[in-house]
Formats: C-alpha cells, sequence, structure tokens
C-alpha cells in the first residue's frame, strides 16, 4: 500500500487475527479426515475485512516547493561594498540592514546640492526685496509698471531656481539612502553572490531572501481532472525527505493549458508555521475533490474481469462469489468504496486466492 495520504482504516480491516470462529471455520476436531483435506487454508494475510472509514479521492499532483515570497535584492546605486551584516541562512526583519555601499561621491554631491539651495534661497530673498522696492516706486509714480513686472518676473525665476535645487538635494539623499541595501520583508537570506569590496553597478544581485512561513507548489493536472479542482479544495501532501503528512490548499488555478503537454497548472499554498518545510524539496499530493463515509475494502479483493465486479466472501466457513457496486477509489490507500453488495463485518479474500470456487470451505490459520 502506498505511503501516500494512507487512510487511517479501523483495525477490523486490517489482517484478520487468528481467531477465526466467528468466520464459521469446521473445527479441528473433525472425524471426516477427507473433509477435513478439502479444506482451503488462508493465511491472515490473504483476507480483510469490510469497515466503514473516510475514504478521498482527487487527482494525484506532485512538484517542488517554492517559497510563496522570495525576492532578489539588487543594488540601487553602483560603488564598493563596504559592509556586508548577514550571510546565507540567516534570519532578517523588515527594513533591517543587509548591507551598506560606499558613497564618499554621494556625500560630496550631496554638499553641493545643500549649496546651491542656499544659494537659491539667498537670490530668492533679494528677488523677493527688489520685487516689493520696485512696487513701493510704482504706486508712488517713481517707476512704470513694467519695472514692477519685470521685478515679479526675477521673483518667479528665483523659485524656479529653489525648486531646482531643492530637486536635485532630494534626488541626491535618495541616492545616499540606497546606499543602505535593508530586508524588503522578514524571511531567511538563501543566497549571497556578493562579498565586502566588490565594485557593483545598479541592478547587481546583493541578496535572495525567502519568506518561510509559507511555501507553494505548482503542480500540473492532466485537462480531465480539472473539473475536479476548485480553489480552496483541501490537498495532503508527504515531502521526500520530511517525515509525516501535510495539509495544503488550491489558492489559484491556470486558466490556460500548457501548449504542448495540454495539462493545467494549478499553484498551492502550504502554511510553514513549524518551519519544517524546505524550498527545492520535491513533494506528492492527492486533491480532496471528494471525502465521505463508506464501506471500504482493499482493491485486491474485487475481480473486475467479468462485466460487473465480484468480491469472494467467507461466510459460514464457505466461499461465496457476491455481485458489488462500486464508489470512489482511494488509489494511493489500496481501498475502494462497495456501494451495495457487501456488510460491515464481511470477511473477504484478497489476491489470487479470491478465484476459490463457490461454496470451497475455507478455514483462515496463522
Amino acid at each position: 500500500m502506498s505511503a501516500l495520504h494512507r487512510l487511517a482504516l479501523p483495525s477490523t480491516l486490517l489482517l484478520l487475527p487468528l481467531a477465526a470462529a466467528g468466520c464459521g471455520a469446521p473445527a479441528e476436531s473433525s472425524p471426516a479426515a477427507n473433509t477435513e483435506a478439502a479444506v482451503v487454508r488462508l493465511s491472515p494475510e490473504q483476507v480483510a475485512v469490510a469497515s466503514t472509514a473516510r475514504i478521498s479521492s482527487g487527482p494525484v499532483i506532485s512538484g517542488q516547493l517554492t517559497p510563496a515570497r522570495e525576492a532578489s535584492i539588487r543594488a540601487q546605486v553602483g560603488g564598493s561594498i563596504v559592509a556586508l551584516t548577514v550571510d546565507r541562512g540567516q534570519t532578517v526583519r523588515e527594513g533591517a540592514e543587509m548591507a551598506r555601499i560606499s558613497a564618499r561621491d554621494l556625500e560630496a554631491a550631496r554638499r553641493s546640492a545643500e549649496a546651491a539651495v542656499r544659494s537659491a534661497e539667498t537670490a530668492l530673498d533679494v528677488a523677493r526685496s527688489e520685487a516689493e522696492r520696485t512696487k513701493s516706486l510704482v504706486d508712488g509714480g517713481a517707476l512704470a509698471a513694467r519695472d514692477l513686472e519685470q521685478a515679479q518676473n526675477g521673483v518667479s525665476a528665483a523659485e524656479a531656481q529653489l525648486e531646482a535645487a531643492r530637486a536635485r538635494l532630494t534626488s541626491v539623499e535618495q541616492q545616499l539612502d540606497d546606499t543602505i541595501v535593508r530586508a524588503p520583508f522578514s524571511g531567511i537570506v538563501s543566497a549571497r553572490p556578493a562579498s565586502i569590496g566588490d565594485v557593483v553597478a545598479p541592478g547587481t544581485e546583493l541578496f535572495t531572501i525567502i519568506d518561510p512561513s509559507s511555501m507553494r507548489l505548482e503542480a500540473s493536472v492532466p485537462s480531465d481532472q480539472v473539473p475536479q479542482l476548485r480553489a480552496g479544495a483541501l490537498v495532503r501532501f508527504t515531502i521526500r525527505g520530511i517525515p509525516g503528512e501535510f495539509t495544503g490548499t488550491i489558492d489559484r488555478i491556470n486558466p490556460t493549458a500548457d501548449p504542448v503537454t495540454r495539462q493545467v497548472s494549478c499553484f498551492v499554498t502550504l502554511p510553514n508555521t513549524k518551519g519544517q518545510l524546505i524550498a527545492g524539496l520535491f513533494a506528492e499530493g492527492r486533491v480532496d475533490s471528494e471525502t465521505h463515509e463508506g464501506l471500504l475494502v482493499p482493491i485486491a479483493a474485487v475481480d473486475e474481469t467479468g462485466t460487473r465486479p465480484l468480491v469472494t466472501r467467507v461466510r459460514d466457513g464457505v466461499a461465496e462469489r457476491v455481485q458489488v457496486e462500486l464508489g470512489i477509489r482511494q488509489l494511493d490507500s489500496e481501498v475502494v468504496e462497495v456501494v451495495s453488495g457487501l456488510a460491515e463485518g464481511d470477511v473477504v479474500i484478497l489476491g489470487s486466492a479470491r478465484n476459490l470456487e463457490p461454496g470451497t470451505p475455507v478455514r483462515i490459520v496463522q
């Protein structure tokens, strides 16, 4: 039975124990030796008991785990790296400093921009004073109106120069701020291709940071199984290298099929609250598109070679063939739902032993 999403069946669906008296096995003390010889002995591994349990069915999906949030952090300005405060595997908080790029040239540019702002402010003060003096003279009739207009134009020009100087200063300060590389969100550093002393250009990759609190799986599903998918559906997973079963939910379904494979991608979100999941590991899962209680038997108990499925049941110590109607299958756990034909507690024969002729005496031995 596959390890993927193993169904927690009741103990009665496990191998039948030695005590088979309830199945009507012939007594050891039967006086008829020829009758004793005709009894077919079955081991507990060859039988199972029909039992009610929860069964689920849906598409099987697989793929690699990737972080739901991942960022490649790149240099915003050029220069030499003078400090690196984090390395691979380290946790960082949002806004924390991760690296620092040399800012000597930018510091000089900032001083120049600040001086230009001061000069522009002084020029504006002079222009405004000149405009006020000219207005007084115009009001007194000493100057023409066009002189006041020229003075006011001078004020407007000085104001524009001041705004330009302030914009240059803001730009330089932004570049200075960009020399300090900060984490865009809380996470773990997964890559650090940069080293202290490297001279980088704008756009050079410095770090890769991932948010490990949630993982994502992109899986492809055949187009005929897409109707069984829906956003929010539960997905049960096993992950290679990590024991136990995990659960996630379908976040979204790609509305376009792959033009080559004709398969459709679905994206599954897997919470990683305990930090067990690791990006890059291979995951296998099944979508629980249909889940309910049902009467279950191993698939090995069903003979589907004829027009209708048959099961060989042991009743009163004798094998009998029973037609059954089947429901959904859970292939990973190798069980199938029996809608009609059997009752809970019925003992069924598995594998090739189920081909016993009806009426054959049967005894289960250890």
